[in-house]
């Protein structure tokens, strides 16, 4: 077992992480990256990403998260490919443990794990991912224009995911288990006055079919009763929009988070309610989820950890 020492530990990559690894390391506080389970986080899963400035043609998520990393690495952030399975807030420094059981001594930490998207578990969904399946629409919606695709869910995301899609596509299914909506009755209300949009209720979707990437979905209405009825739809794009989790669990015991686990900030800095323990990215963020914010608020909380240790005696 390794024990190490860091000004700044920044646990989970992708945009908030590497950019926080950028600032931090520019501001010679010689940061190490707890990359995670999955380096360079959700948008390694995204083929193309035309909304990032800075990349006029598009860039490979896979691509731009290596450019990322490399520019962190050349101004010195130590980038290590591990998992923090235990972490102690209770004092400073703070220890972090990882999934070999190396510790790392922090004097401050920032936390940029992201959040999960949630699935509906069909093999088809990892089979077509990045081949029609999504769970962003602001994200891949624009490759679709003009053209048929369905939403799966029925609250206020699903909904705000419906609008925004049916300004660019010729047609939006809703997929909704129940026989309502949850979203609010101003979001219900834009949705029903939407001429594109149809409602599939009491549906659910059993699997995705086409030949290089989706085409259409298997659909079943009233699921396990007697009017139970498999009919197909043909789609284009197939977007998830049943909320997200945020990996948090391993903080719950010392951060302040809401209910669905997204950590609290002490907007407008990236503060938790732990002095030197600053969360950027989408584990903090239940709202834009966005590369181009995650970033900022990786900057920001570089900025903030930077202040933190400038404010207190290195220990």
């Amino acid at each position: 077992m390794e024990e190490i020492k860091t000004r700044v530990l920044i646990i989970g990559s992708g945009p908030a992480g590497y950019t926080a690894a950028i600032y931090a390391s520019r501001g010679n506080l010689k940061p190490i990256v707890l990359e995670g389970p999955q380096p360079g986080g959700q948008l390694t899963q995204t083929t193309e990403i035309e909304n990032f400035p800075g990349y006029p043609a598009g860039v490979q998520g896979i691509q731009m998260m290596k450019d990322l990393r490399s520019q962190a690495e050349r101004f010195g952030a130590r980038v290590i490919s591990r998992l923090i399975t235990e972490v102690d807030f209770s004092k400073r420094p703070y220890v972090c443990t990882d999934d070999r059981g190396d510790r790392y001594v922090a004097e401050s930490v920032i936390i940029a794990t992201g959040a999960s998207a949630k699935y509906l578990g069909l093999d088809d969904e990892v089979k077509y991912n990045g081949l029609g399946v999504s769970a962003c629409a602001t994200c891949d919606g624009f490759f679709y224009r003009n053209r048929t695709v369905a939403v799966v869910g029925g609250g206020d995301t699903a909904c705000e995911e419906a609008l925004y899609l049916s300004t660019i596509c010729k047609k939006v299914y809703m997929i909704v288990r129940k026989d309502y909506l949850r979203a609010s009755t101003v979001m219900q209300n834009r949705v029903r006055e939407r001429e594109n949009i149809e409602i599939l209720f009491l549906c659910n979707t059993i699997g995705l079919f086409g030949e290089d990437g989706v085409e259409g979905a298997h659909i079943v209405r009233n699921m396990g009763t007697d009017k139970e009825e498999k009919f197909d739809i043909a789609i284009d794009g197939f977007f998830l929009a049943i909320g997200h989790k945020p990996n948090t669990d391993v903080f719950k015991k010392y951060l302040k988070m809401n209910e669905e686990g997204y950590i609290w900030t002490d907007a407008p800095t990236t503060a938790t309610n732990i002095a030197g323990v600053f969360a950027a990215g989408d584990c903090a963020d239940p709202i834009y989820r966005q590369a181009v914010t995650s970033a900022g608020t990786g900057c920001r909380a570089a900025m903030d950890a930077e202040r933190f240790l400038m404010d207190n005696d290195e220990l």
